[in-house]
């Protein structure tokens, strides 16, 4: 088990962060941001990767999330904050950053914003401002999630009451959230949850996900769709932009966009979907790291 430890950091303005670190003690230090739903317990299903790698993984719960304070009307570059007091508090000065789907706005923004604090970046499987694809945001996503981003497009209210039904039927299901059944997934991503390993990780992750409701969910997708609060063209350090051509989720054109926008940025098209993409994390890792120890 390539887990060391779980700690609670306290975010400058006070808020409670729930942390967890895995991989090798004195290893490259990265902060890694979990999907949406998502929480600390989001990782890849293989740990010893981490330890193969020379990885010292920091993941932690979104405000809203597991046991992270809510922060209430956060926008996407609020979480440069929190994963800085989360790298101050655990010691390190310099650091990788990547995020995964709804991790990788908030992983940008630590890009763009924290400087040379960051040796390298990874956007993994990610997904693109709003306003830089308008009504075409949505254009390839299967049917749940056009679902689920019209409400937030229509509000907080009627955001609200869609996750509250996702939430109720999880209780039977937690991972009916993926969507397996509605025809969301491509036929390689419903071969990758068909392992045993990988839904333990997603189980475990999403029920800590939801256990204060909805509400780190519900403040993620509004953030989405509306401005970051930053911009990708501002982004310097070392990135590496990763999307499937088969991705139902975050559809191609988001990684295609941000691939021809962000300064320099390495991309890497995989043949792949969502959630089978996971099987080029370790040749996308060992790049990310590489980068980053030239930037050492």
């Amino acid at each position: 088990m390539a887990k060391l430890g779980e700690r609670t950091v306290t975010a400058r303005d006070g808020r409670r962060l729930t942390v967890a670190e895995w991989g090798v003690p004195g290893g490259i230090p990265v902060a890694w941001l979990h999907g949406t739903p998502g929480s600390r317990l989001g990782r890849h299903h293989d740990e010893a990767m981490y330890e193969r790698l020379g990885m010292h993984l920091v993941t932690y719960d979104r405000p809203g999330y597991g046991g992270s304070d809510r922060h209430r009307g956060r926008s996407v570059v609020d979480a440069v904050d929190d994963v800085a007091a989360i790298m101050d508090a655990l010691g390190h000065e310099r650091f990788v950053v990547g995020g995964g789907s709804g991790g990788s706005p908030h992983s940008l923004a630590c890009a763009a914003r924290l400087g040379e604090r960051i040796l390298s970046a990874y956007a993994f499987v990610p997904v693109a401002p709003f306003e830089a694809l308008g009504q075409r945001w949505t254009d390839g996503m299967g049917p749940s999630n056009v679902e689920e981003f019209g409400a937030a497009f229509a509000g907080e209210a009627a955001l609200q009451q869609y996750l509250d039904g996702e939430l109720a039927g999880m209780r039977d299901d937690v991972l009916s959230i993926l969507g397996e059944e509605d025809g969301d997934l491509a036929e390689s991503d419903r071969q990758v949850l068909a392992r045993d390993s990988v839904q333990r990780v997603f189980r475990e992750m999403l029920v800590e996900a939801v256990r204060q409701g909805v509400a780190g969910w519900l403040d993620d997708d509004l953030a989405f769709v509306r401005p970051w609060g930053f911009d990708v063209r501002e982004i310097r350090v070392p990135l590496l932009i990763a999307y499937g051509c088969d991705d139902t989720l975050t559809p191609r054109a988001h990684g295609d966009w941000l691939a021809a926008t962000v300064p320099g940025a390495e991309t890497v098209l995989m043949q792949a979907g969502h959630l089978s993409a996971m099987d080029y994390q370790e040749s996308n890792w060992a790049r990310v790291l590489e980068r980053a120890g030239a930037a050492r």
